[in-house]
């Protein structure tokens, strides 16, 4: 029995993991809940899981939880940074799943691995903002930090069994969104309900948004470069619409293994939990007698400039890309409150990264004062070339 505290508890990976711990109850107990606001959500989770604590965002959110479920007994209610820490080096966790959407995750990640706690990583700007420190954290501890992306876990299972000096390169797929036919012109036009409407996978606001961009798989590059050991230019990114082959591996022979399955984030839940065992669930098998075409294509980064922009700050490294994610942050949140347009995305991502002289990044506060900044300089442009 592994004990689990979910981080991220009401967005769509946190549903989708107790999903998997309800399905495998005499495998997983849940021990603790963070959320964000969503308290009826969570209050549902609580009865359903009964976990021995919780944390929201704020205490203003915290005292509506427990208006809303007031036996403190049996539920202690946490909040804010501290409160997300606290649940994630509990002593009795096992395992902590890593789902908070955004910068947010970090210090909570980190922590449970400096407490000996082994990670299912959601969270990609953990790795984007610090991965050689939590690398490096991990292999200190002797903990594990196995991959929930869909992405990620295809690469990790490709590469079971095979040295990482054979590897050549990995090779990350795309669904390229809803916006991967649409010329710059038609792209100037959409909307919020447009880009949140992605063609194959049913994910939170973010990071459907991050998926219309191609930001989501230059976040994925750099966290592949952490995880995997490997340097940028062994990295590649193909647009692959069907969202049927998760990724793949190239080997220095020319062989190639690539992990296939149907779109769905249980499956690498499940395998991050239970690994190495492959769990069984009530998804439909892969049928690829039904498939009439695999297609792969180059990114356009000239269209889509939040990948090459990724690129670059992987390029640059130490603080920039942990500034790239604090103003994309900034950026999408603007775009899905209607404040600037779909193509001012990247153009404010450009303009704080322009603003920023990178440091090596060497300490967590370090980094966290770099996105504090970024976050500062985002919305001071925000407010100067967008408003009105």
């Amino acid at each position: 029995m592994k004990n689990i505290t979910l981080l991220g508890s009401t967005g769509s990976i946190g549903v989708n993991a107790l999903k998997v711990l309800e399905m495998y109850s005499d495998q997983f107990r849940v021990v603790a809940l963070g959320a964000g606001r969503n308290i009826e959500r969570l209050a549902t989770q609580i009865e359903q899981f009964h976990p021995s604590a919780v944390a929201v965002q704020d205490a203003e959110t915290a005292h509506q939880l427990r208006e809303l479920y007031p036996d403190k007994q049996a539920c202690k209610v946490l909040w804010g940074n501290g409160g997300f820490i606290e649940l994630a080096t509990l002593e009795e966790t096992d395992t902590v799943i890593s789902a908070m959407m955004g910068a947010a995750g970090l210090l909570p990640t980190f922590s449970a691995i400096r407490a000996g706690k082994n990670v299912a990583l959601a969270n990609k700007e953990t790795m984007v903002m610090a991965g050689g420190l939590v690398m490096a954290e991990a292999k200190k501890q002797g903990v594990s930090l196995l991959p929930i992306d869909s992405e990620h876990s295809a690469i990790f299972q490709s590469l079971q069994g095979h040295l990482n000096e054979d590897v050549r390169r990995i090779i990350l797929t795309a669904s390229g969104g809803p916006f991967r036919s649409f010329s710059l012109e038609q792209m100037a036009q959409v909307t919020p309900e447009d880009a949140l409407n992605h063609p194959n996978w049913l994910m939170g606001p973010k990071i459907t948004i991050d998926s219309a961009t191609l930001m989501n798989k230059g976040l994925e590059a750099i966290e592949a470069k952490w995880l995997f050991d490997l340097h940028m230019d062994q990295i590649s990114i193909l647009v692959h619409p069907q969202s049927i082959v998760h990724s793949m591996v190239e080997y220095r022979d020319g062989s190639t293994i690539a992990q296939l399955g149907v779109p769905d984030m249980m499956i690498p839940i499940a395998y991050a939990l239970s690994y190495p065992r492959h769990l069984e669930n009530a998804l439909p098998p892969l049928d690829l007698g039904s498939l009439r075409t695999l297609s792969f294509e180059e990114p356009d980064l000239d269209k889509f400039k939040c990948l090459s922009l990724a690129l670059k700050a992987a390029s640059t490294g130490g603080t920039m890309p942990a500034v790239l994610n604090a103003a994309n942050e900034i950026a999408v949140s603007a775009f899905l409150s209607r404040k600037i347009g779909f193509l001012a995305i990247p153009d404010l991502i450009e303009r704080t990264m322009e603003k920023h002289a990178p440091l090596p990044g060497e300490s967590i506060e370090e980094v966290m004062d770099a996105d504090d900044l970024a976050r500062k300089t985002a919305k001071a442009l925000l407010a100067k070339h967008y408003s009105g």
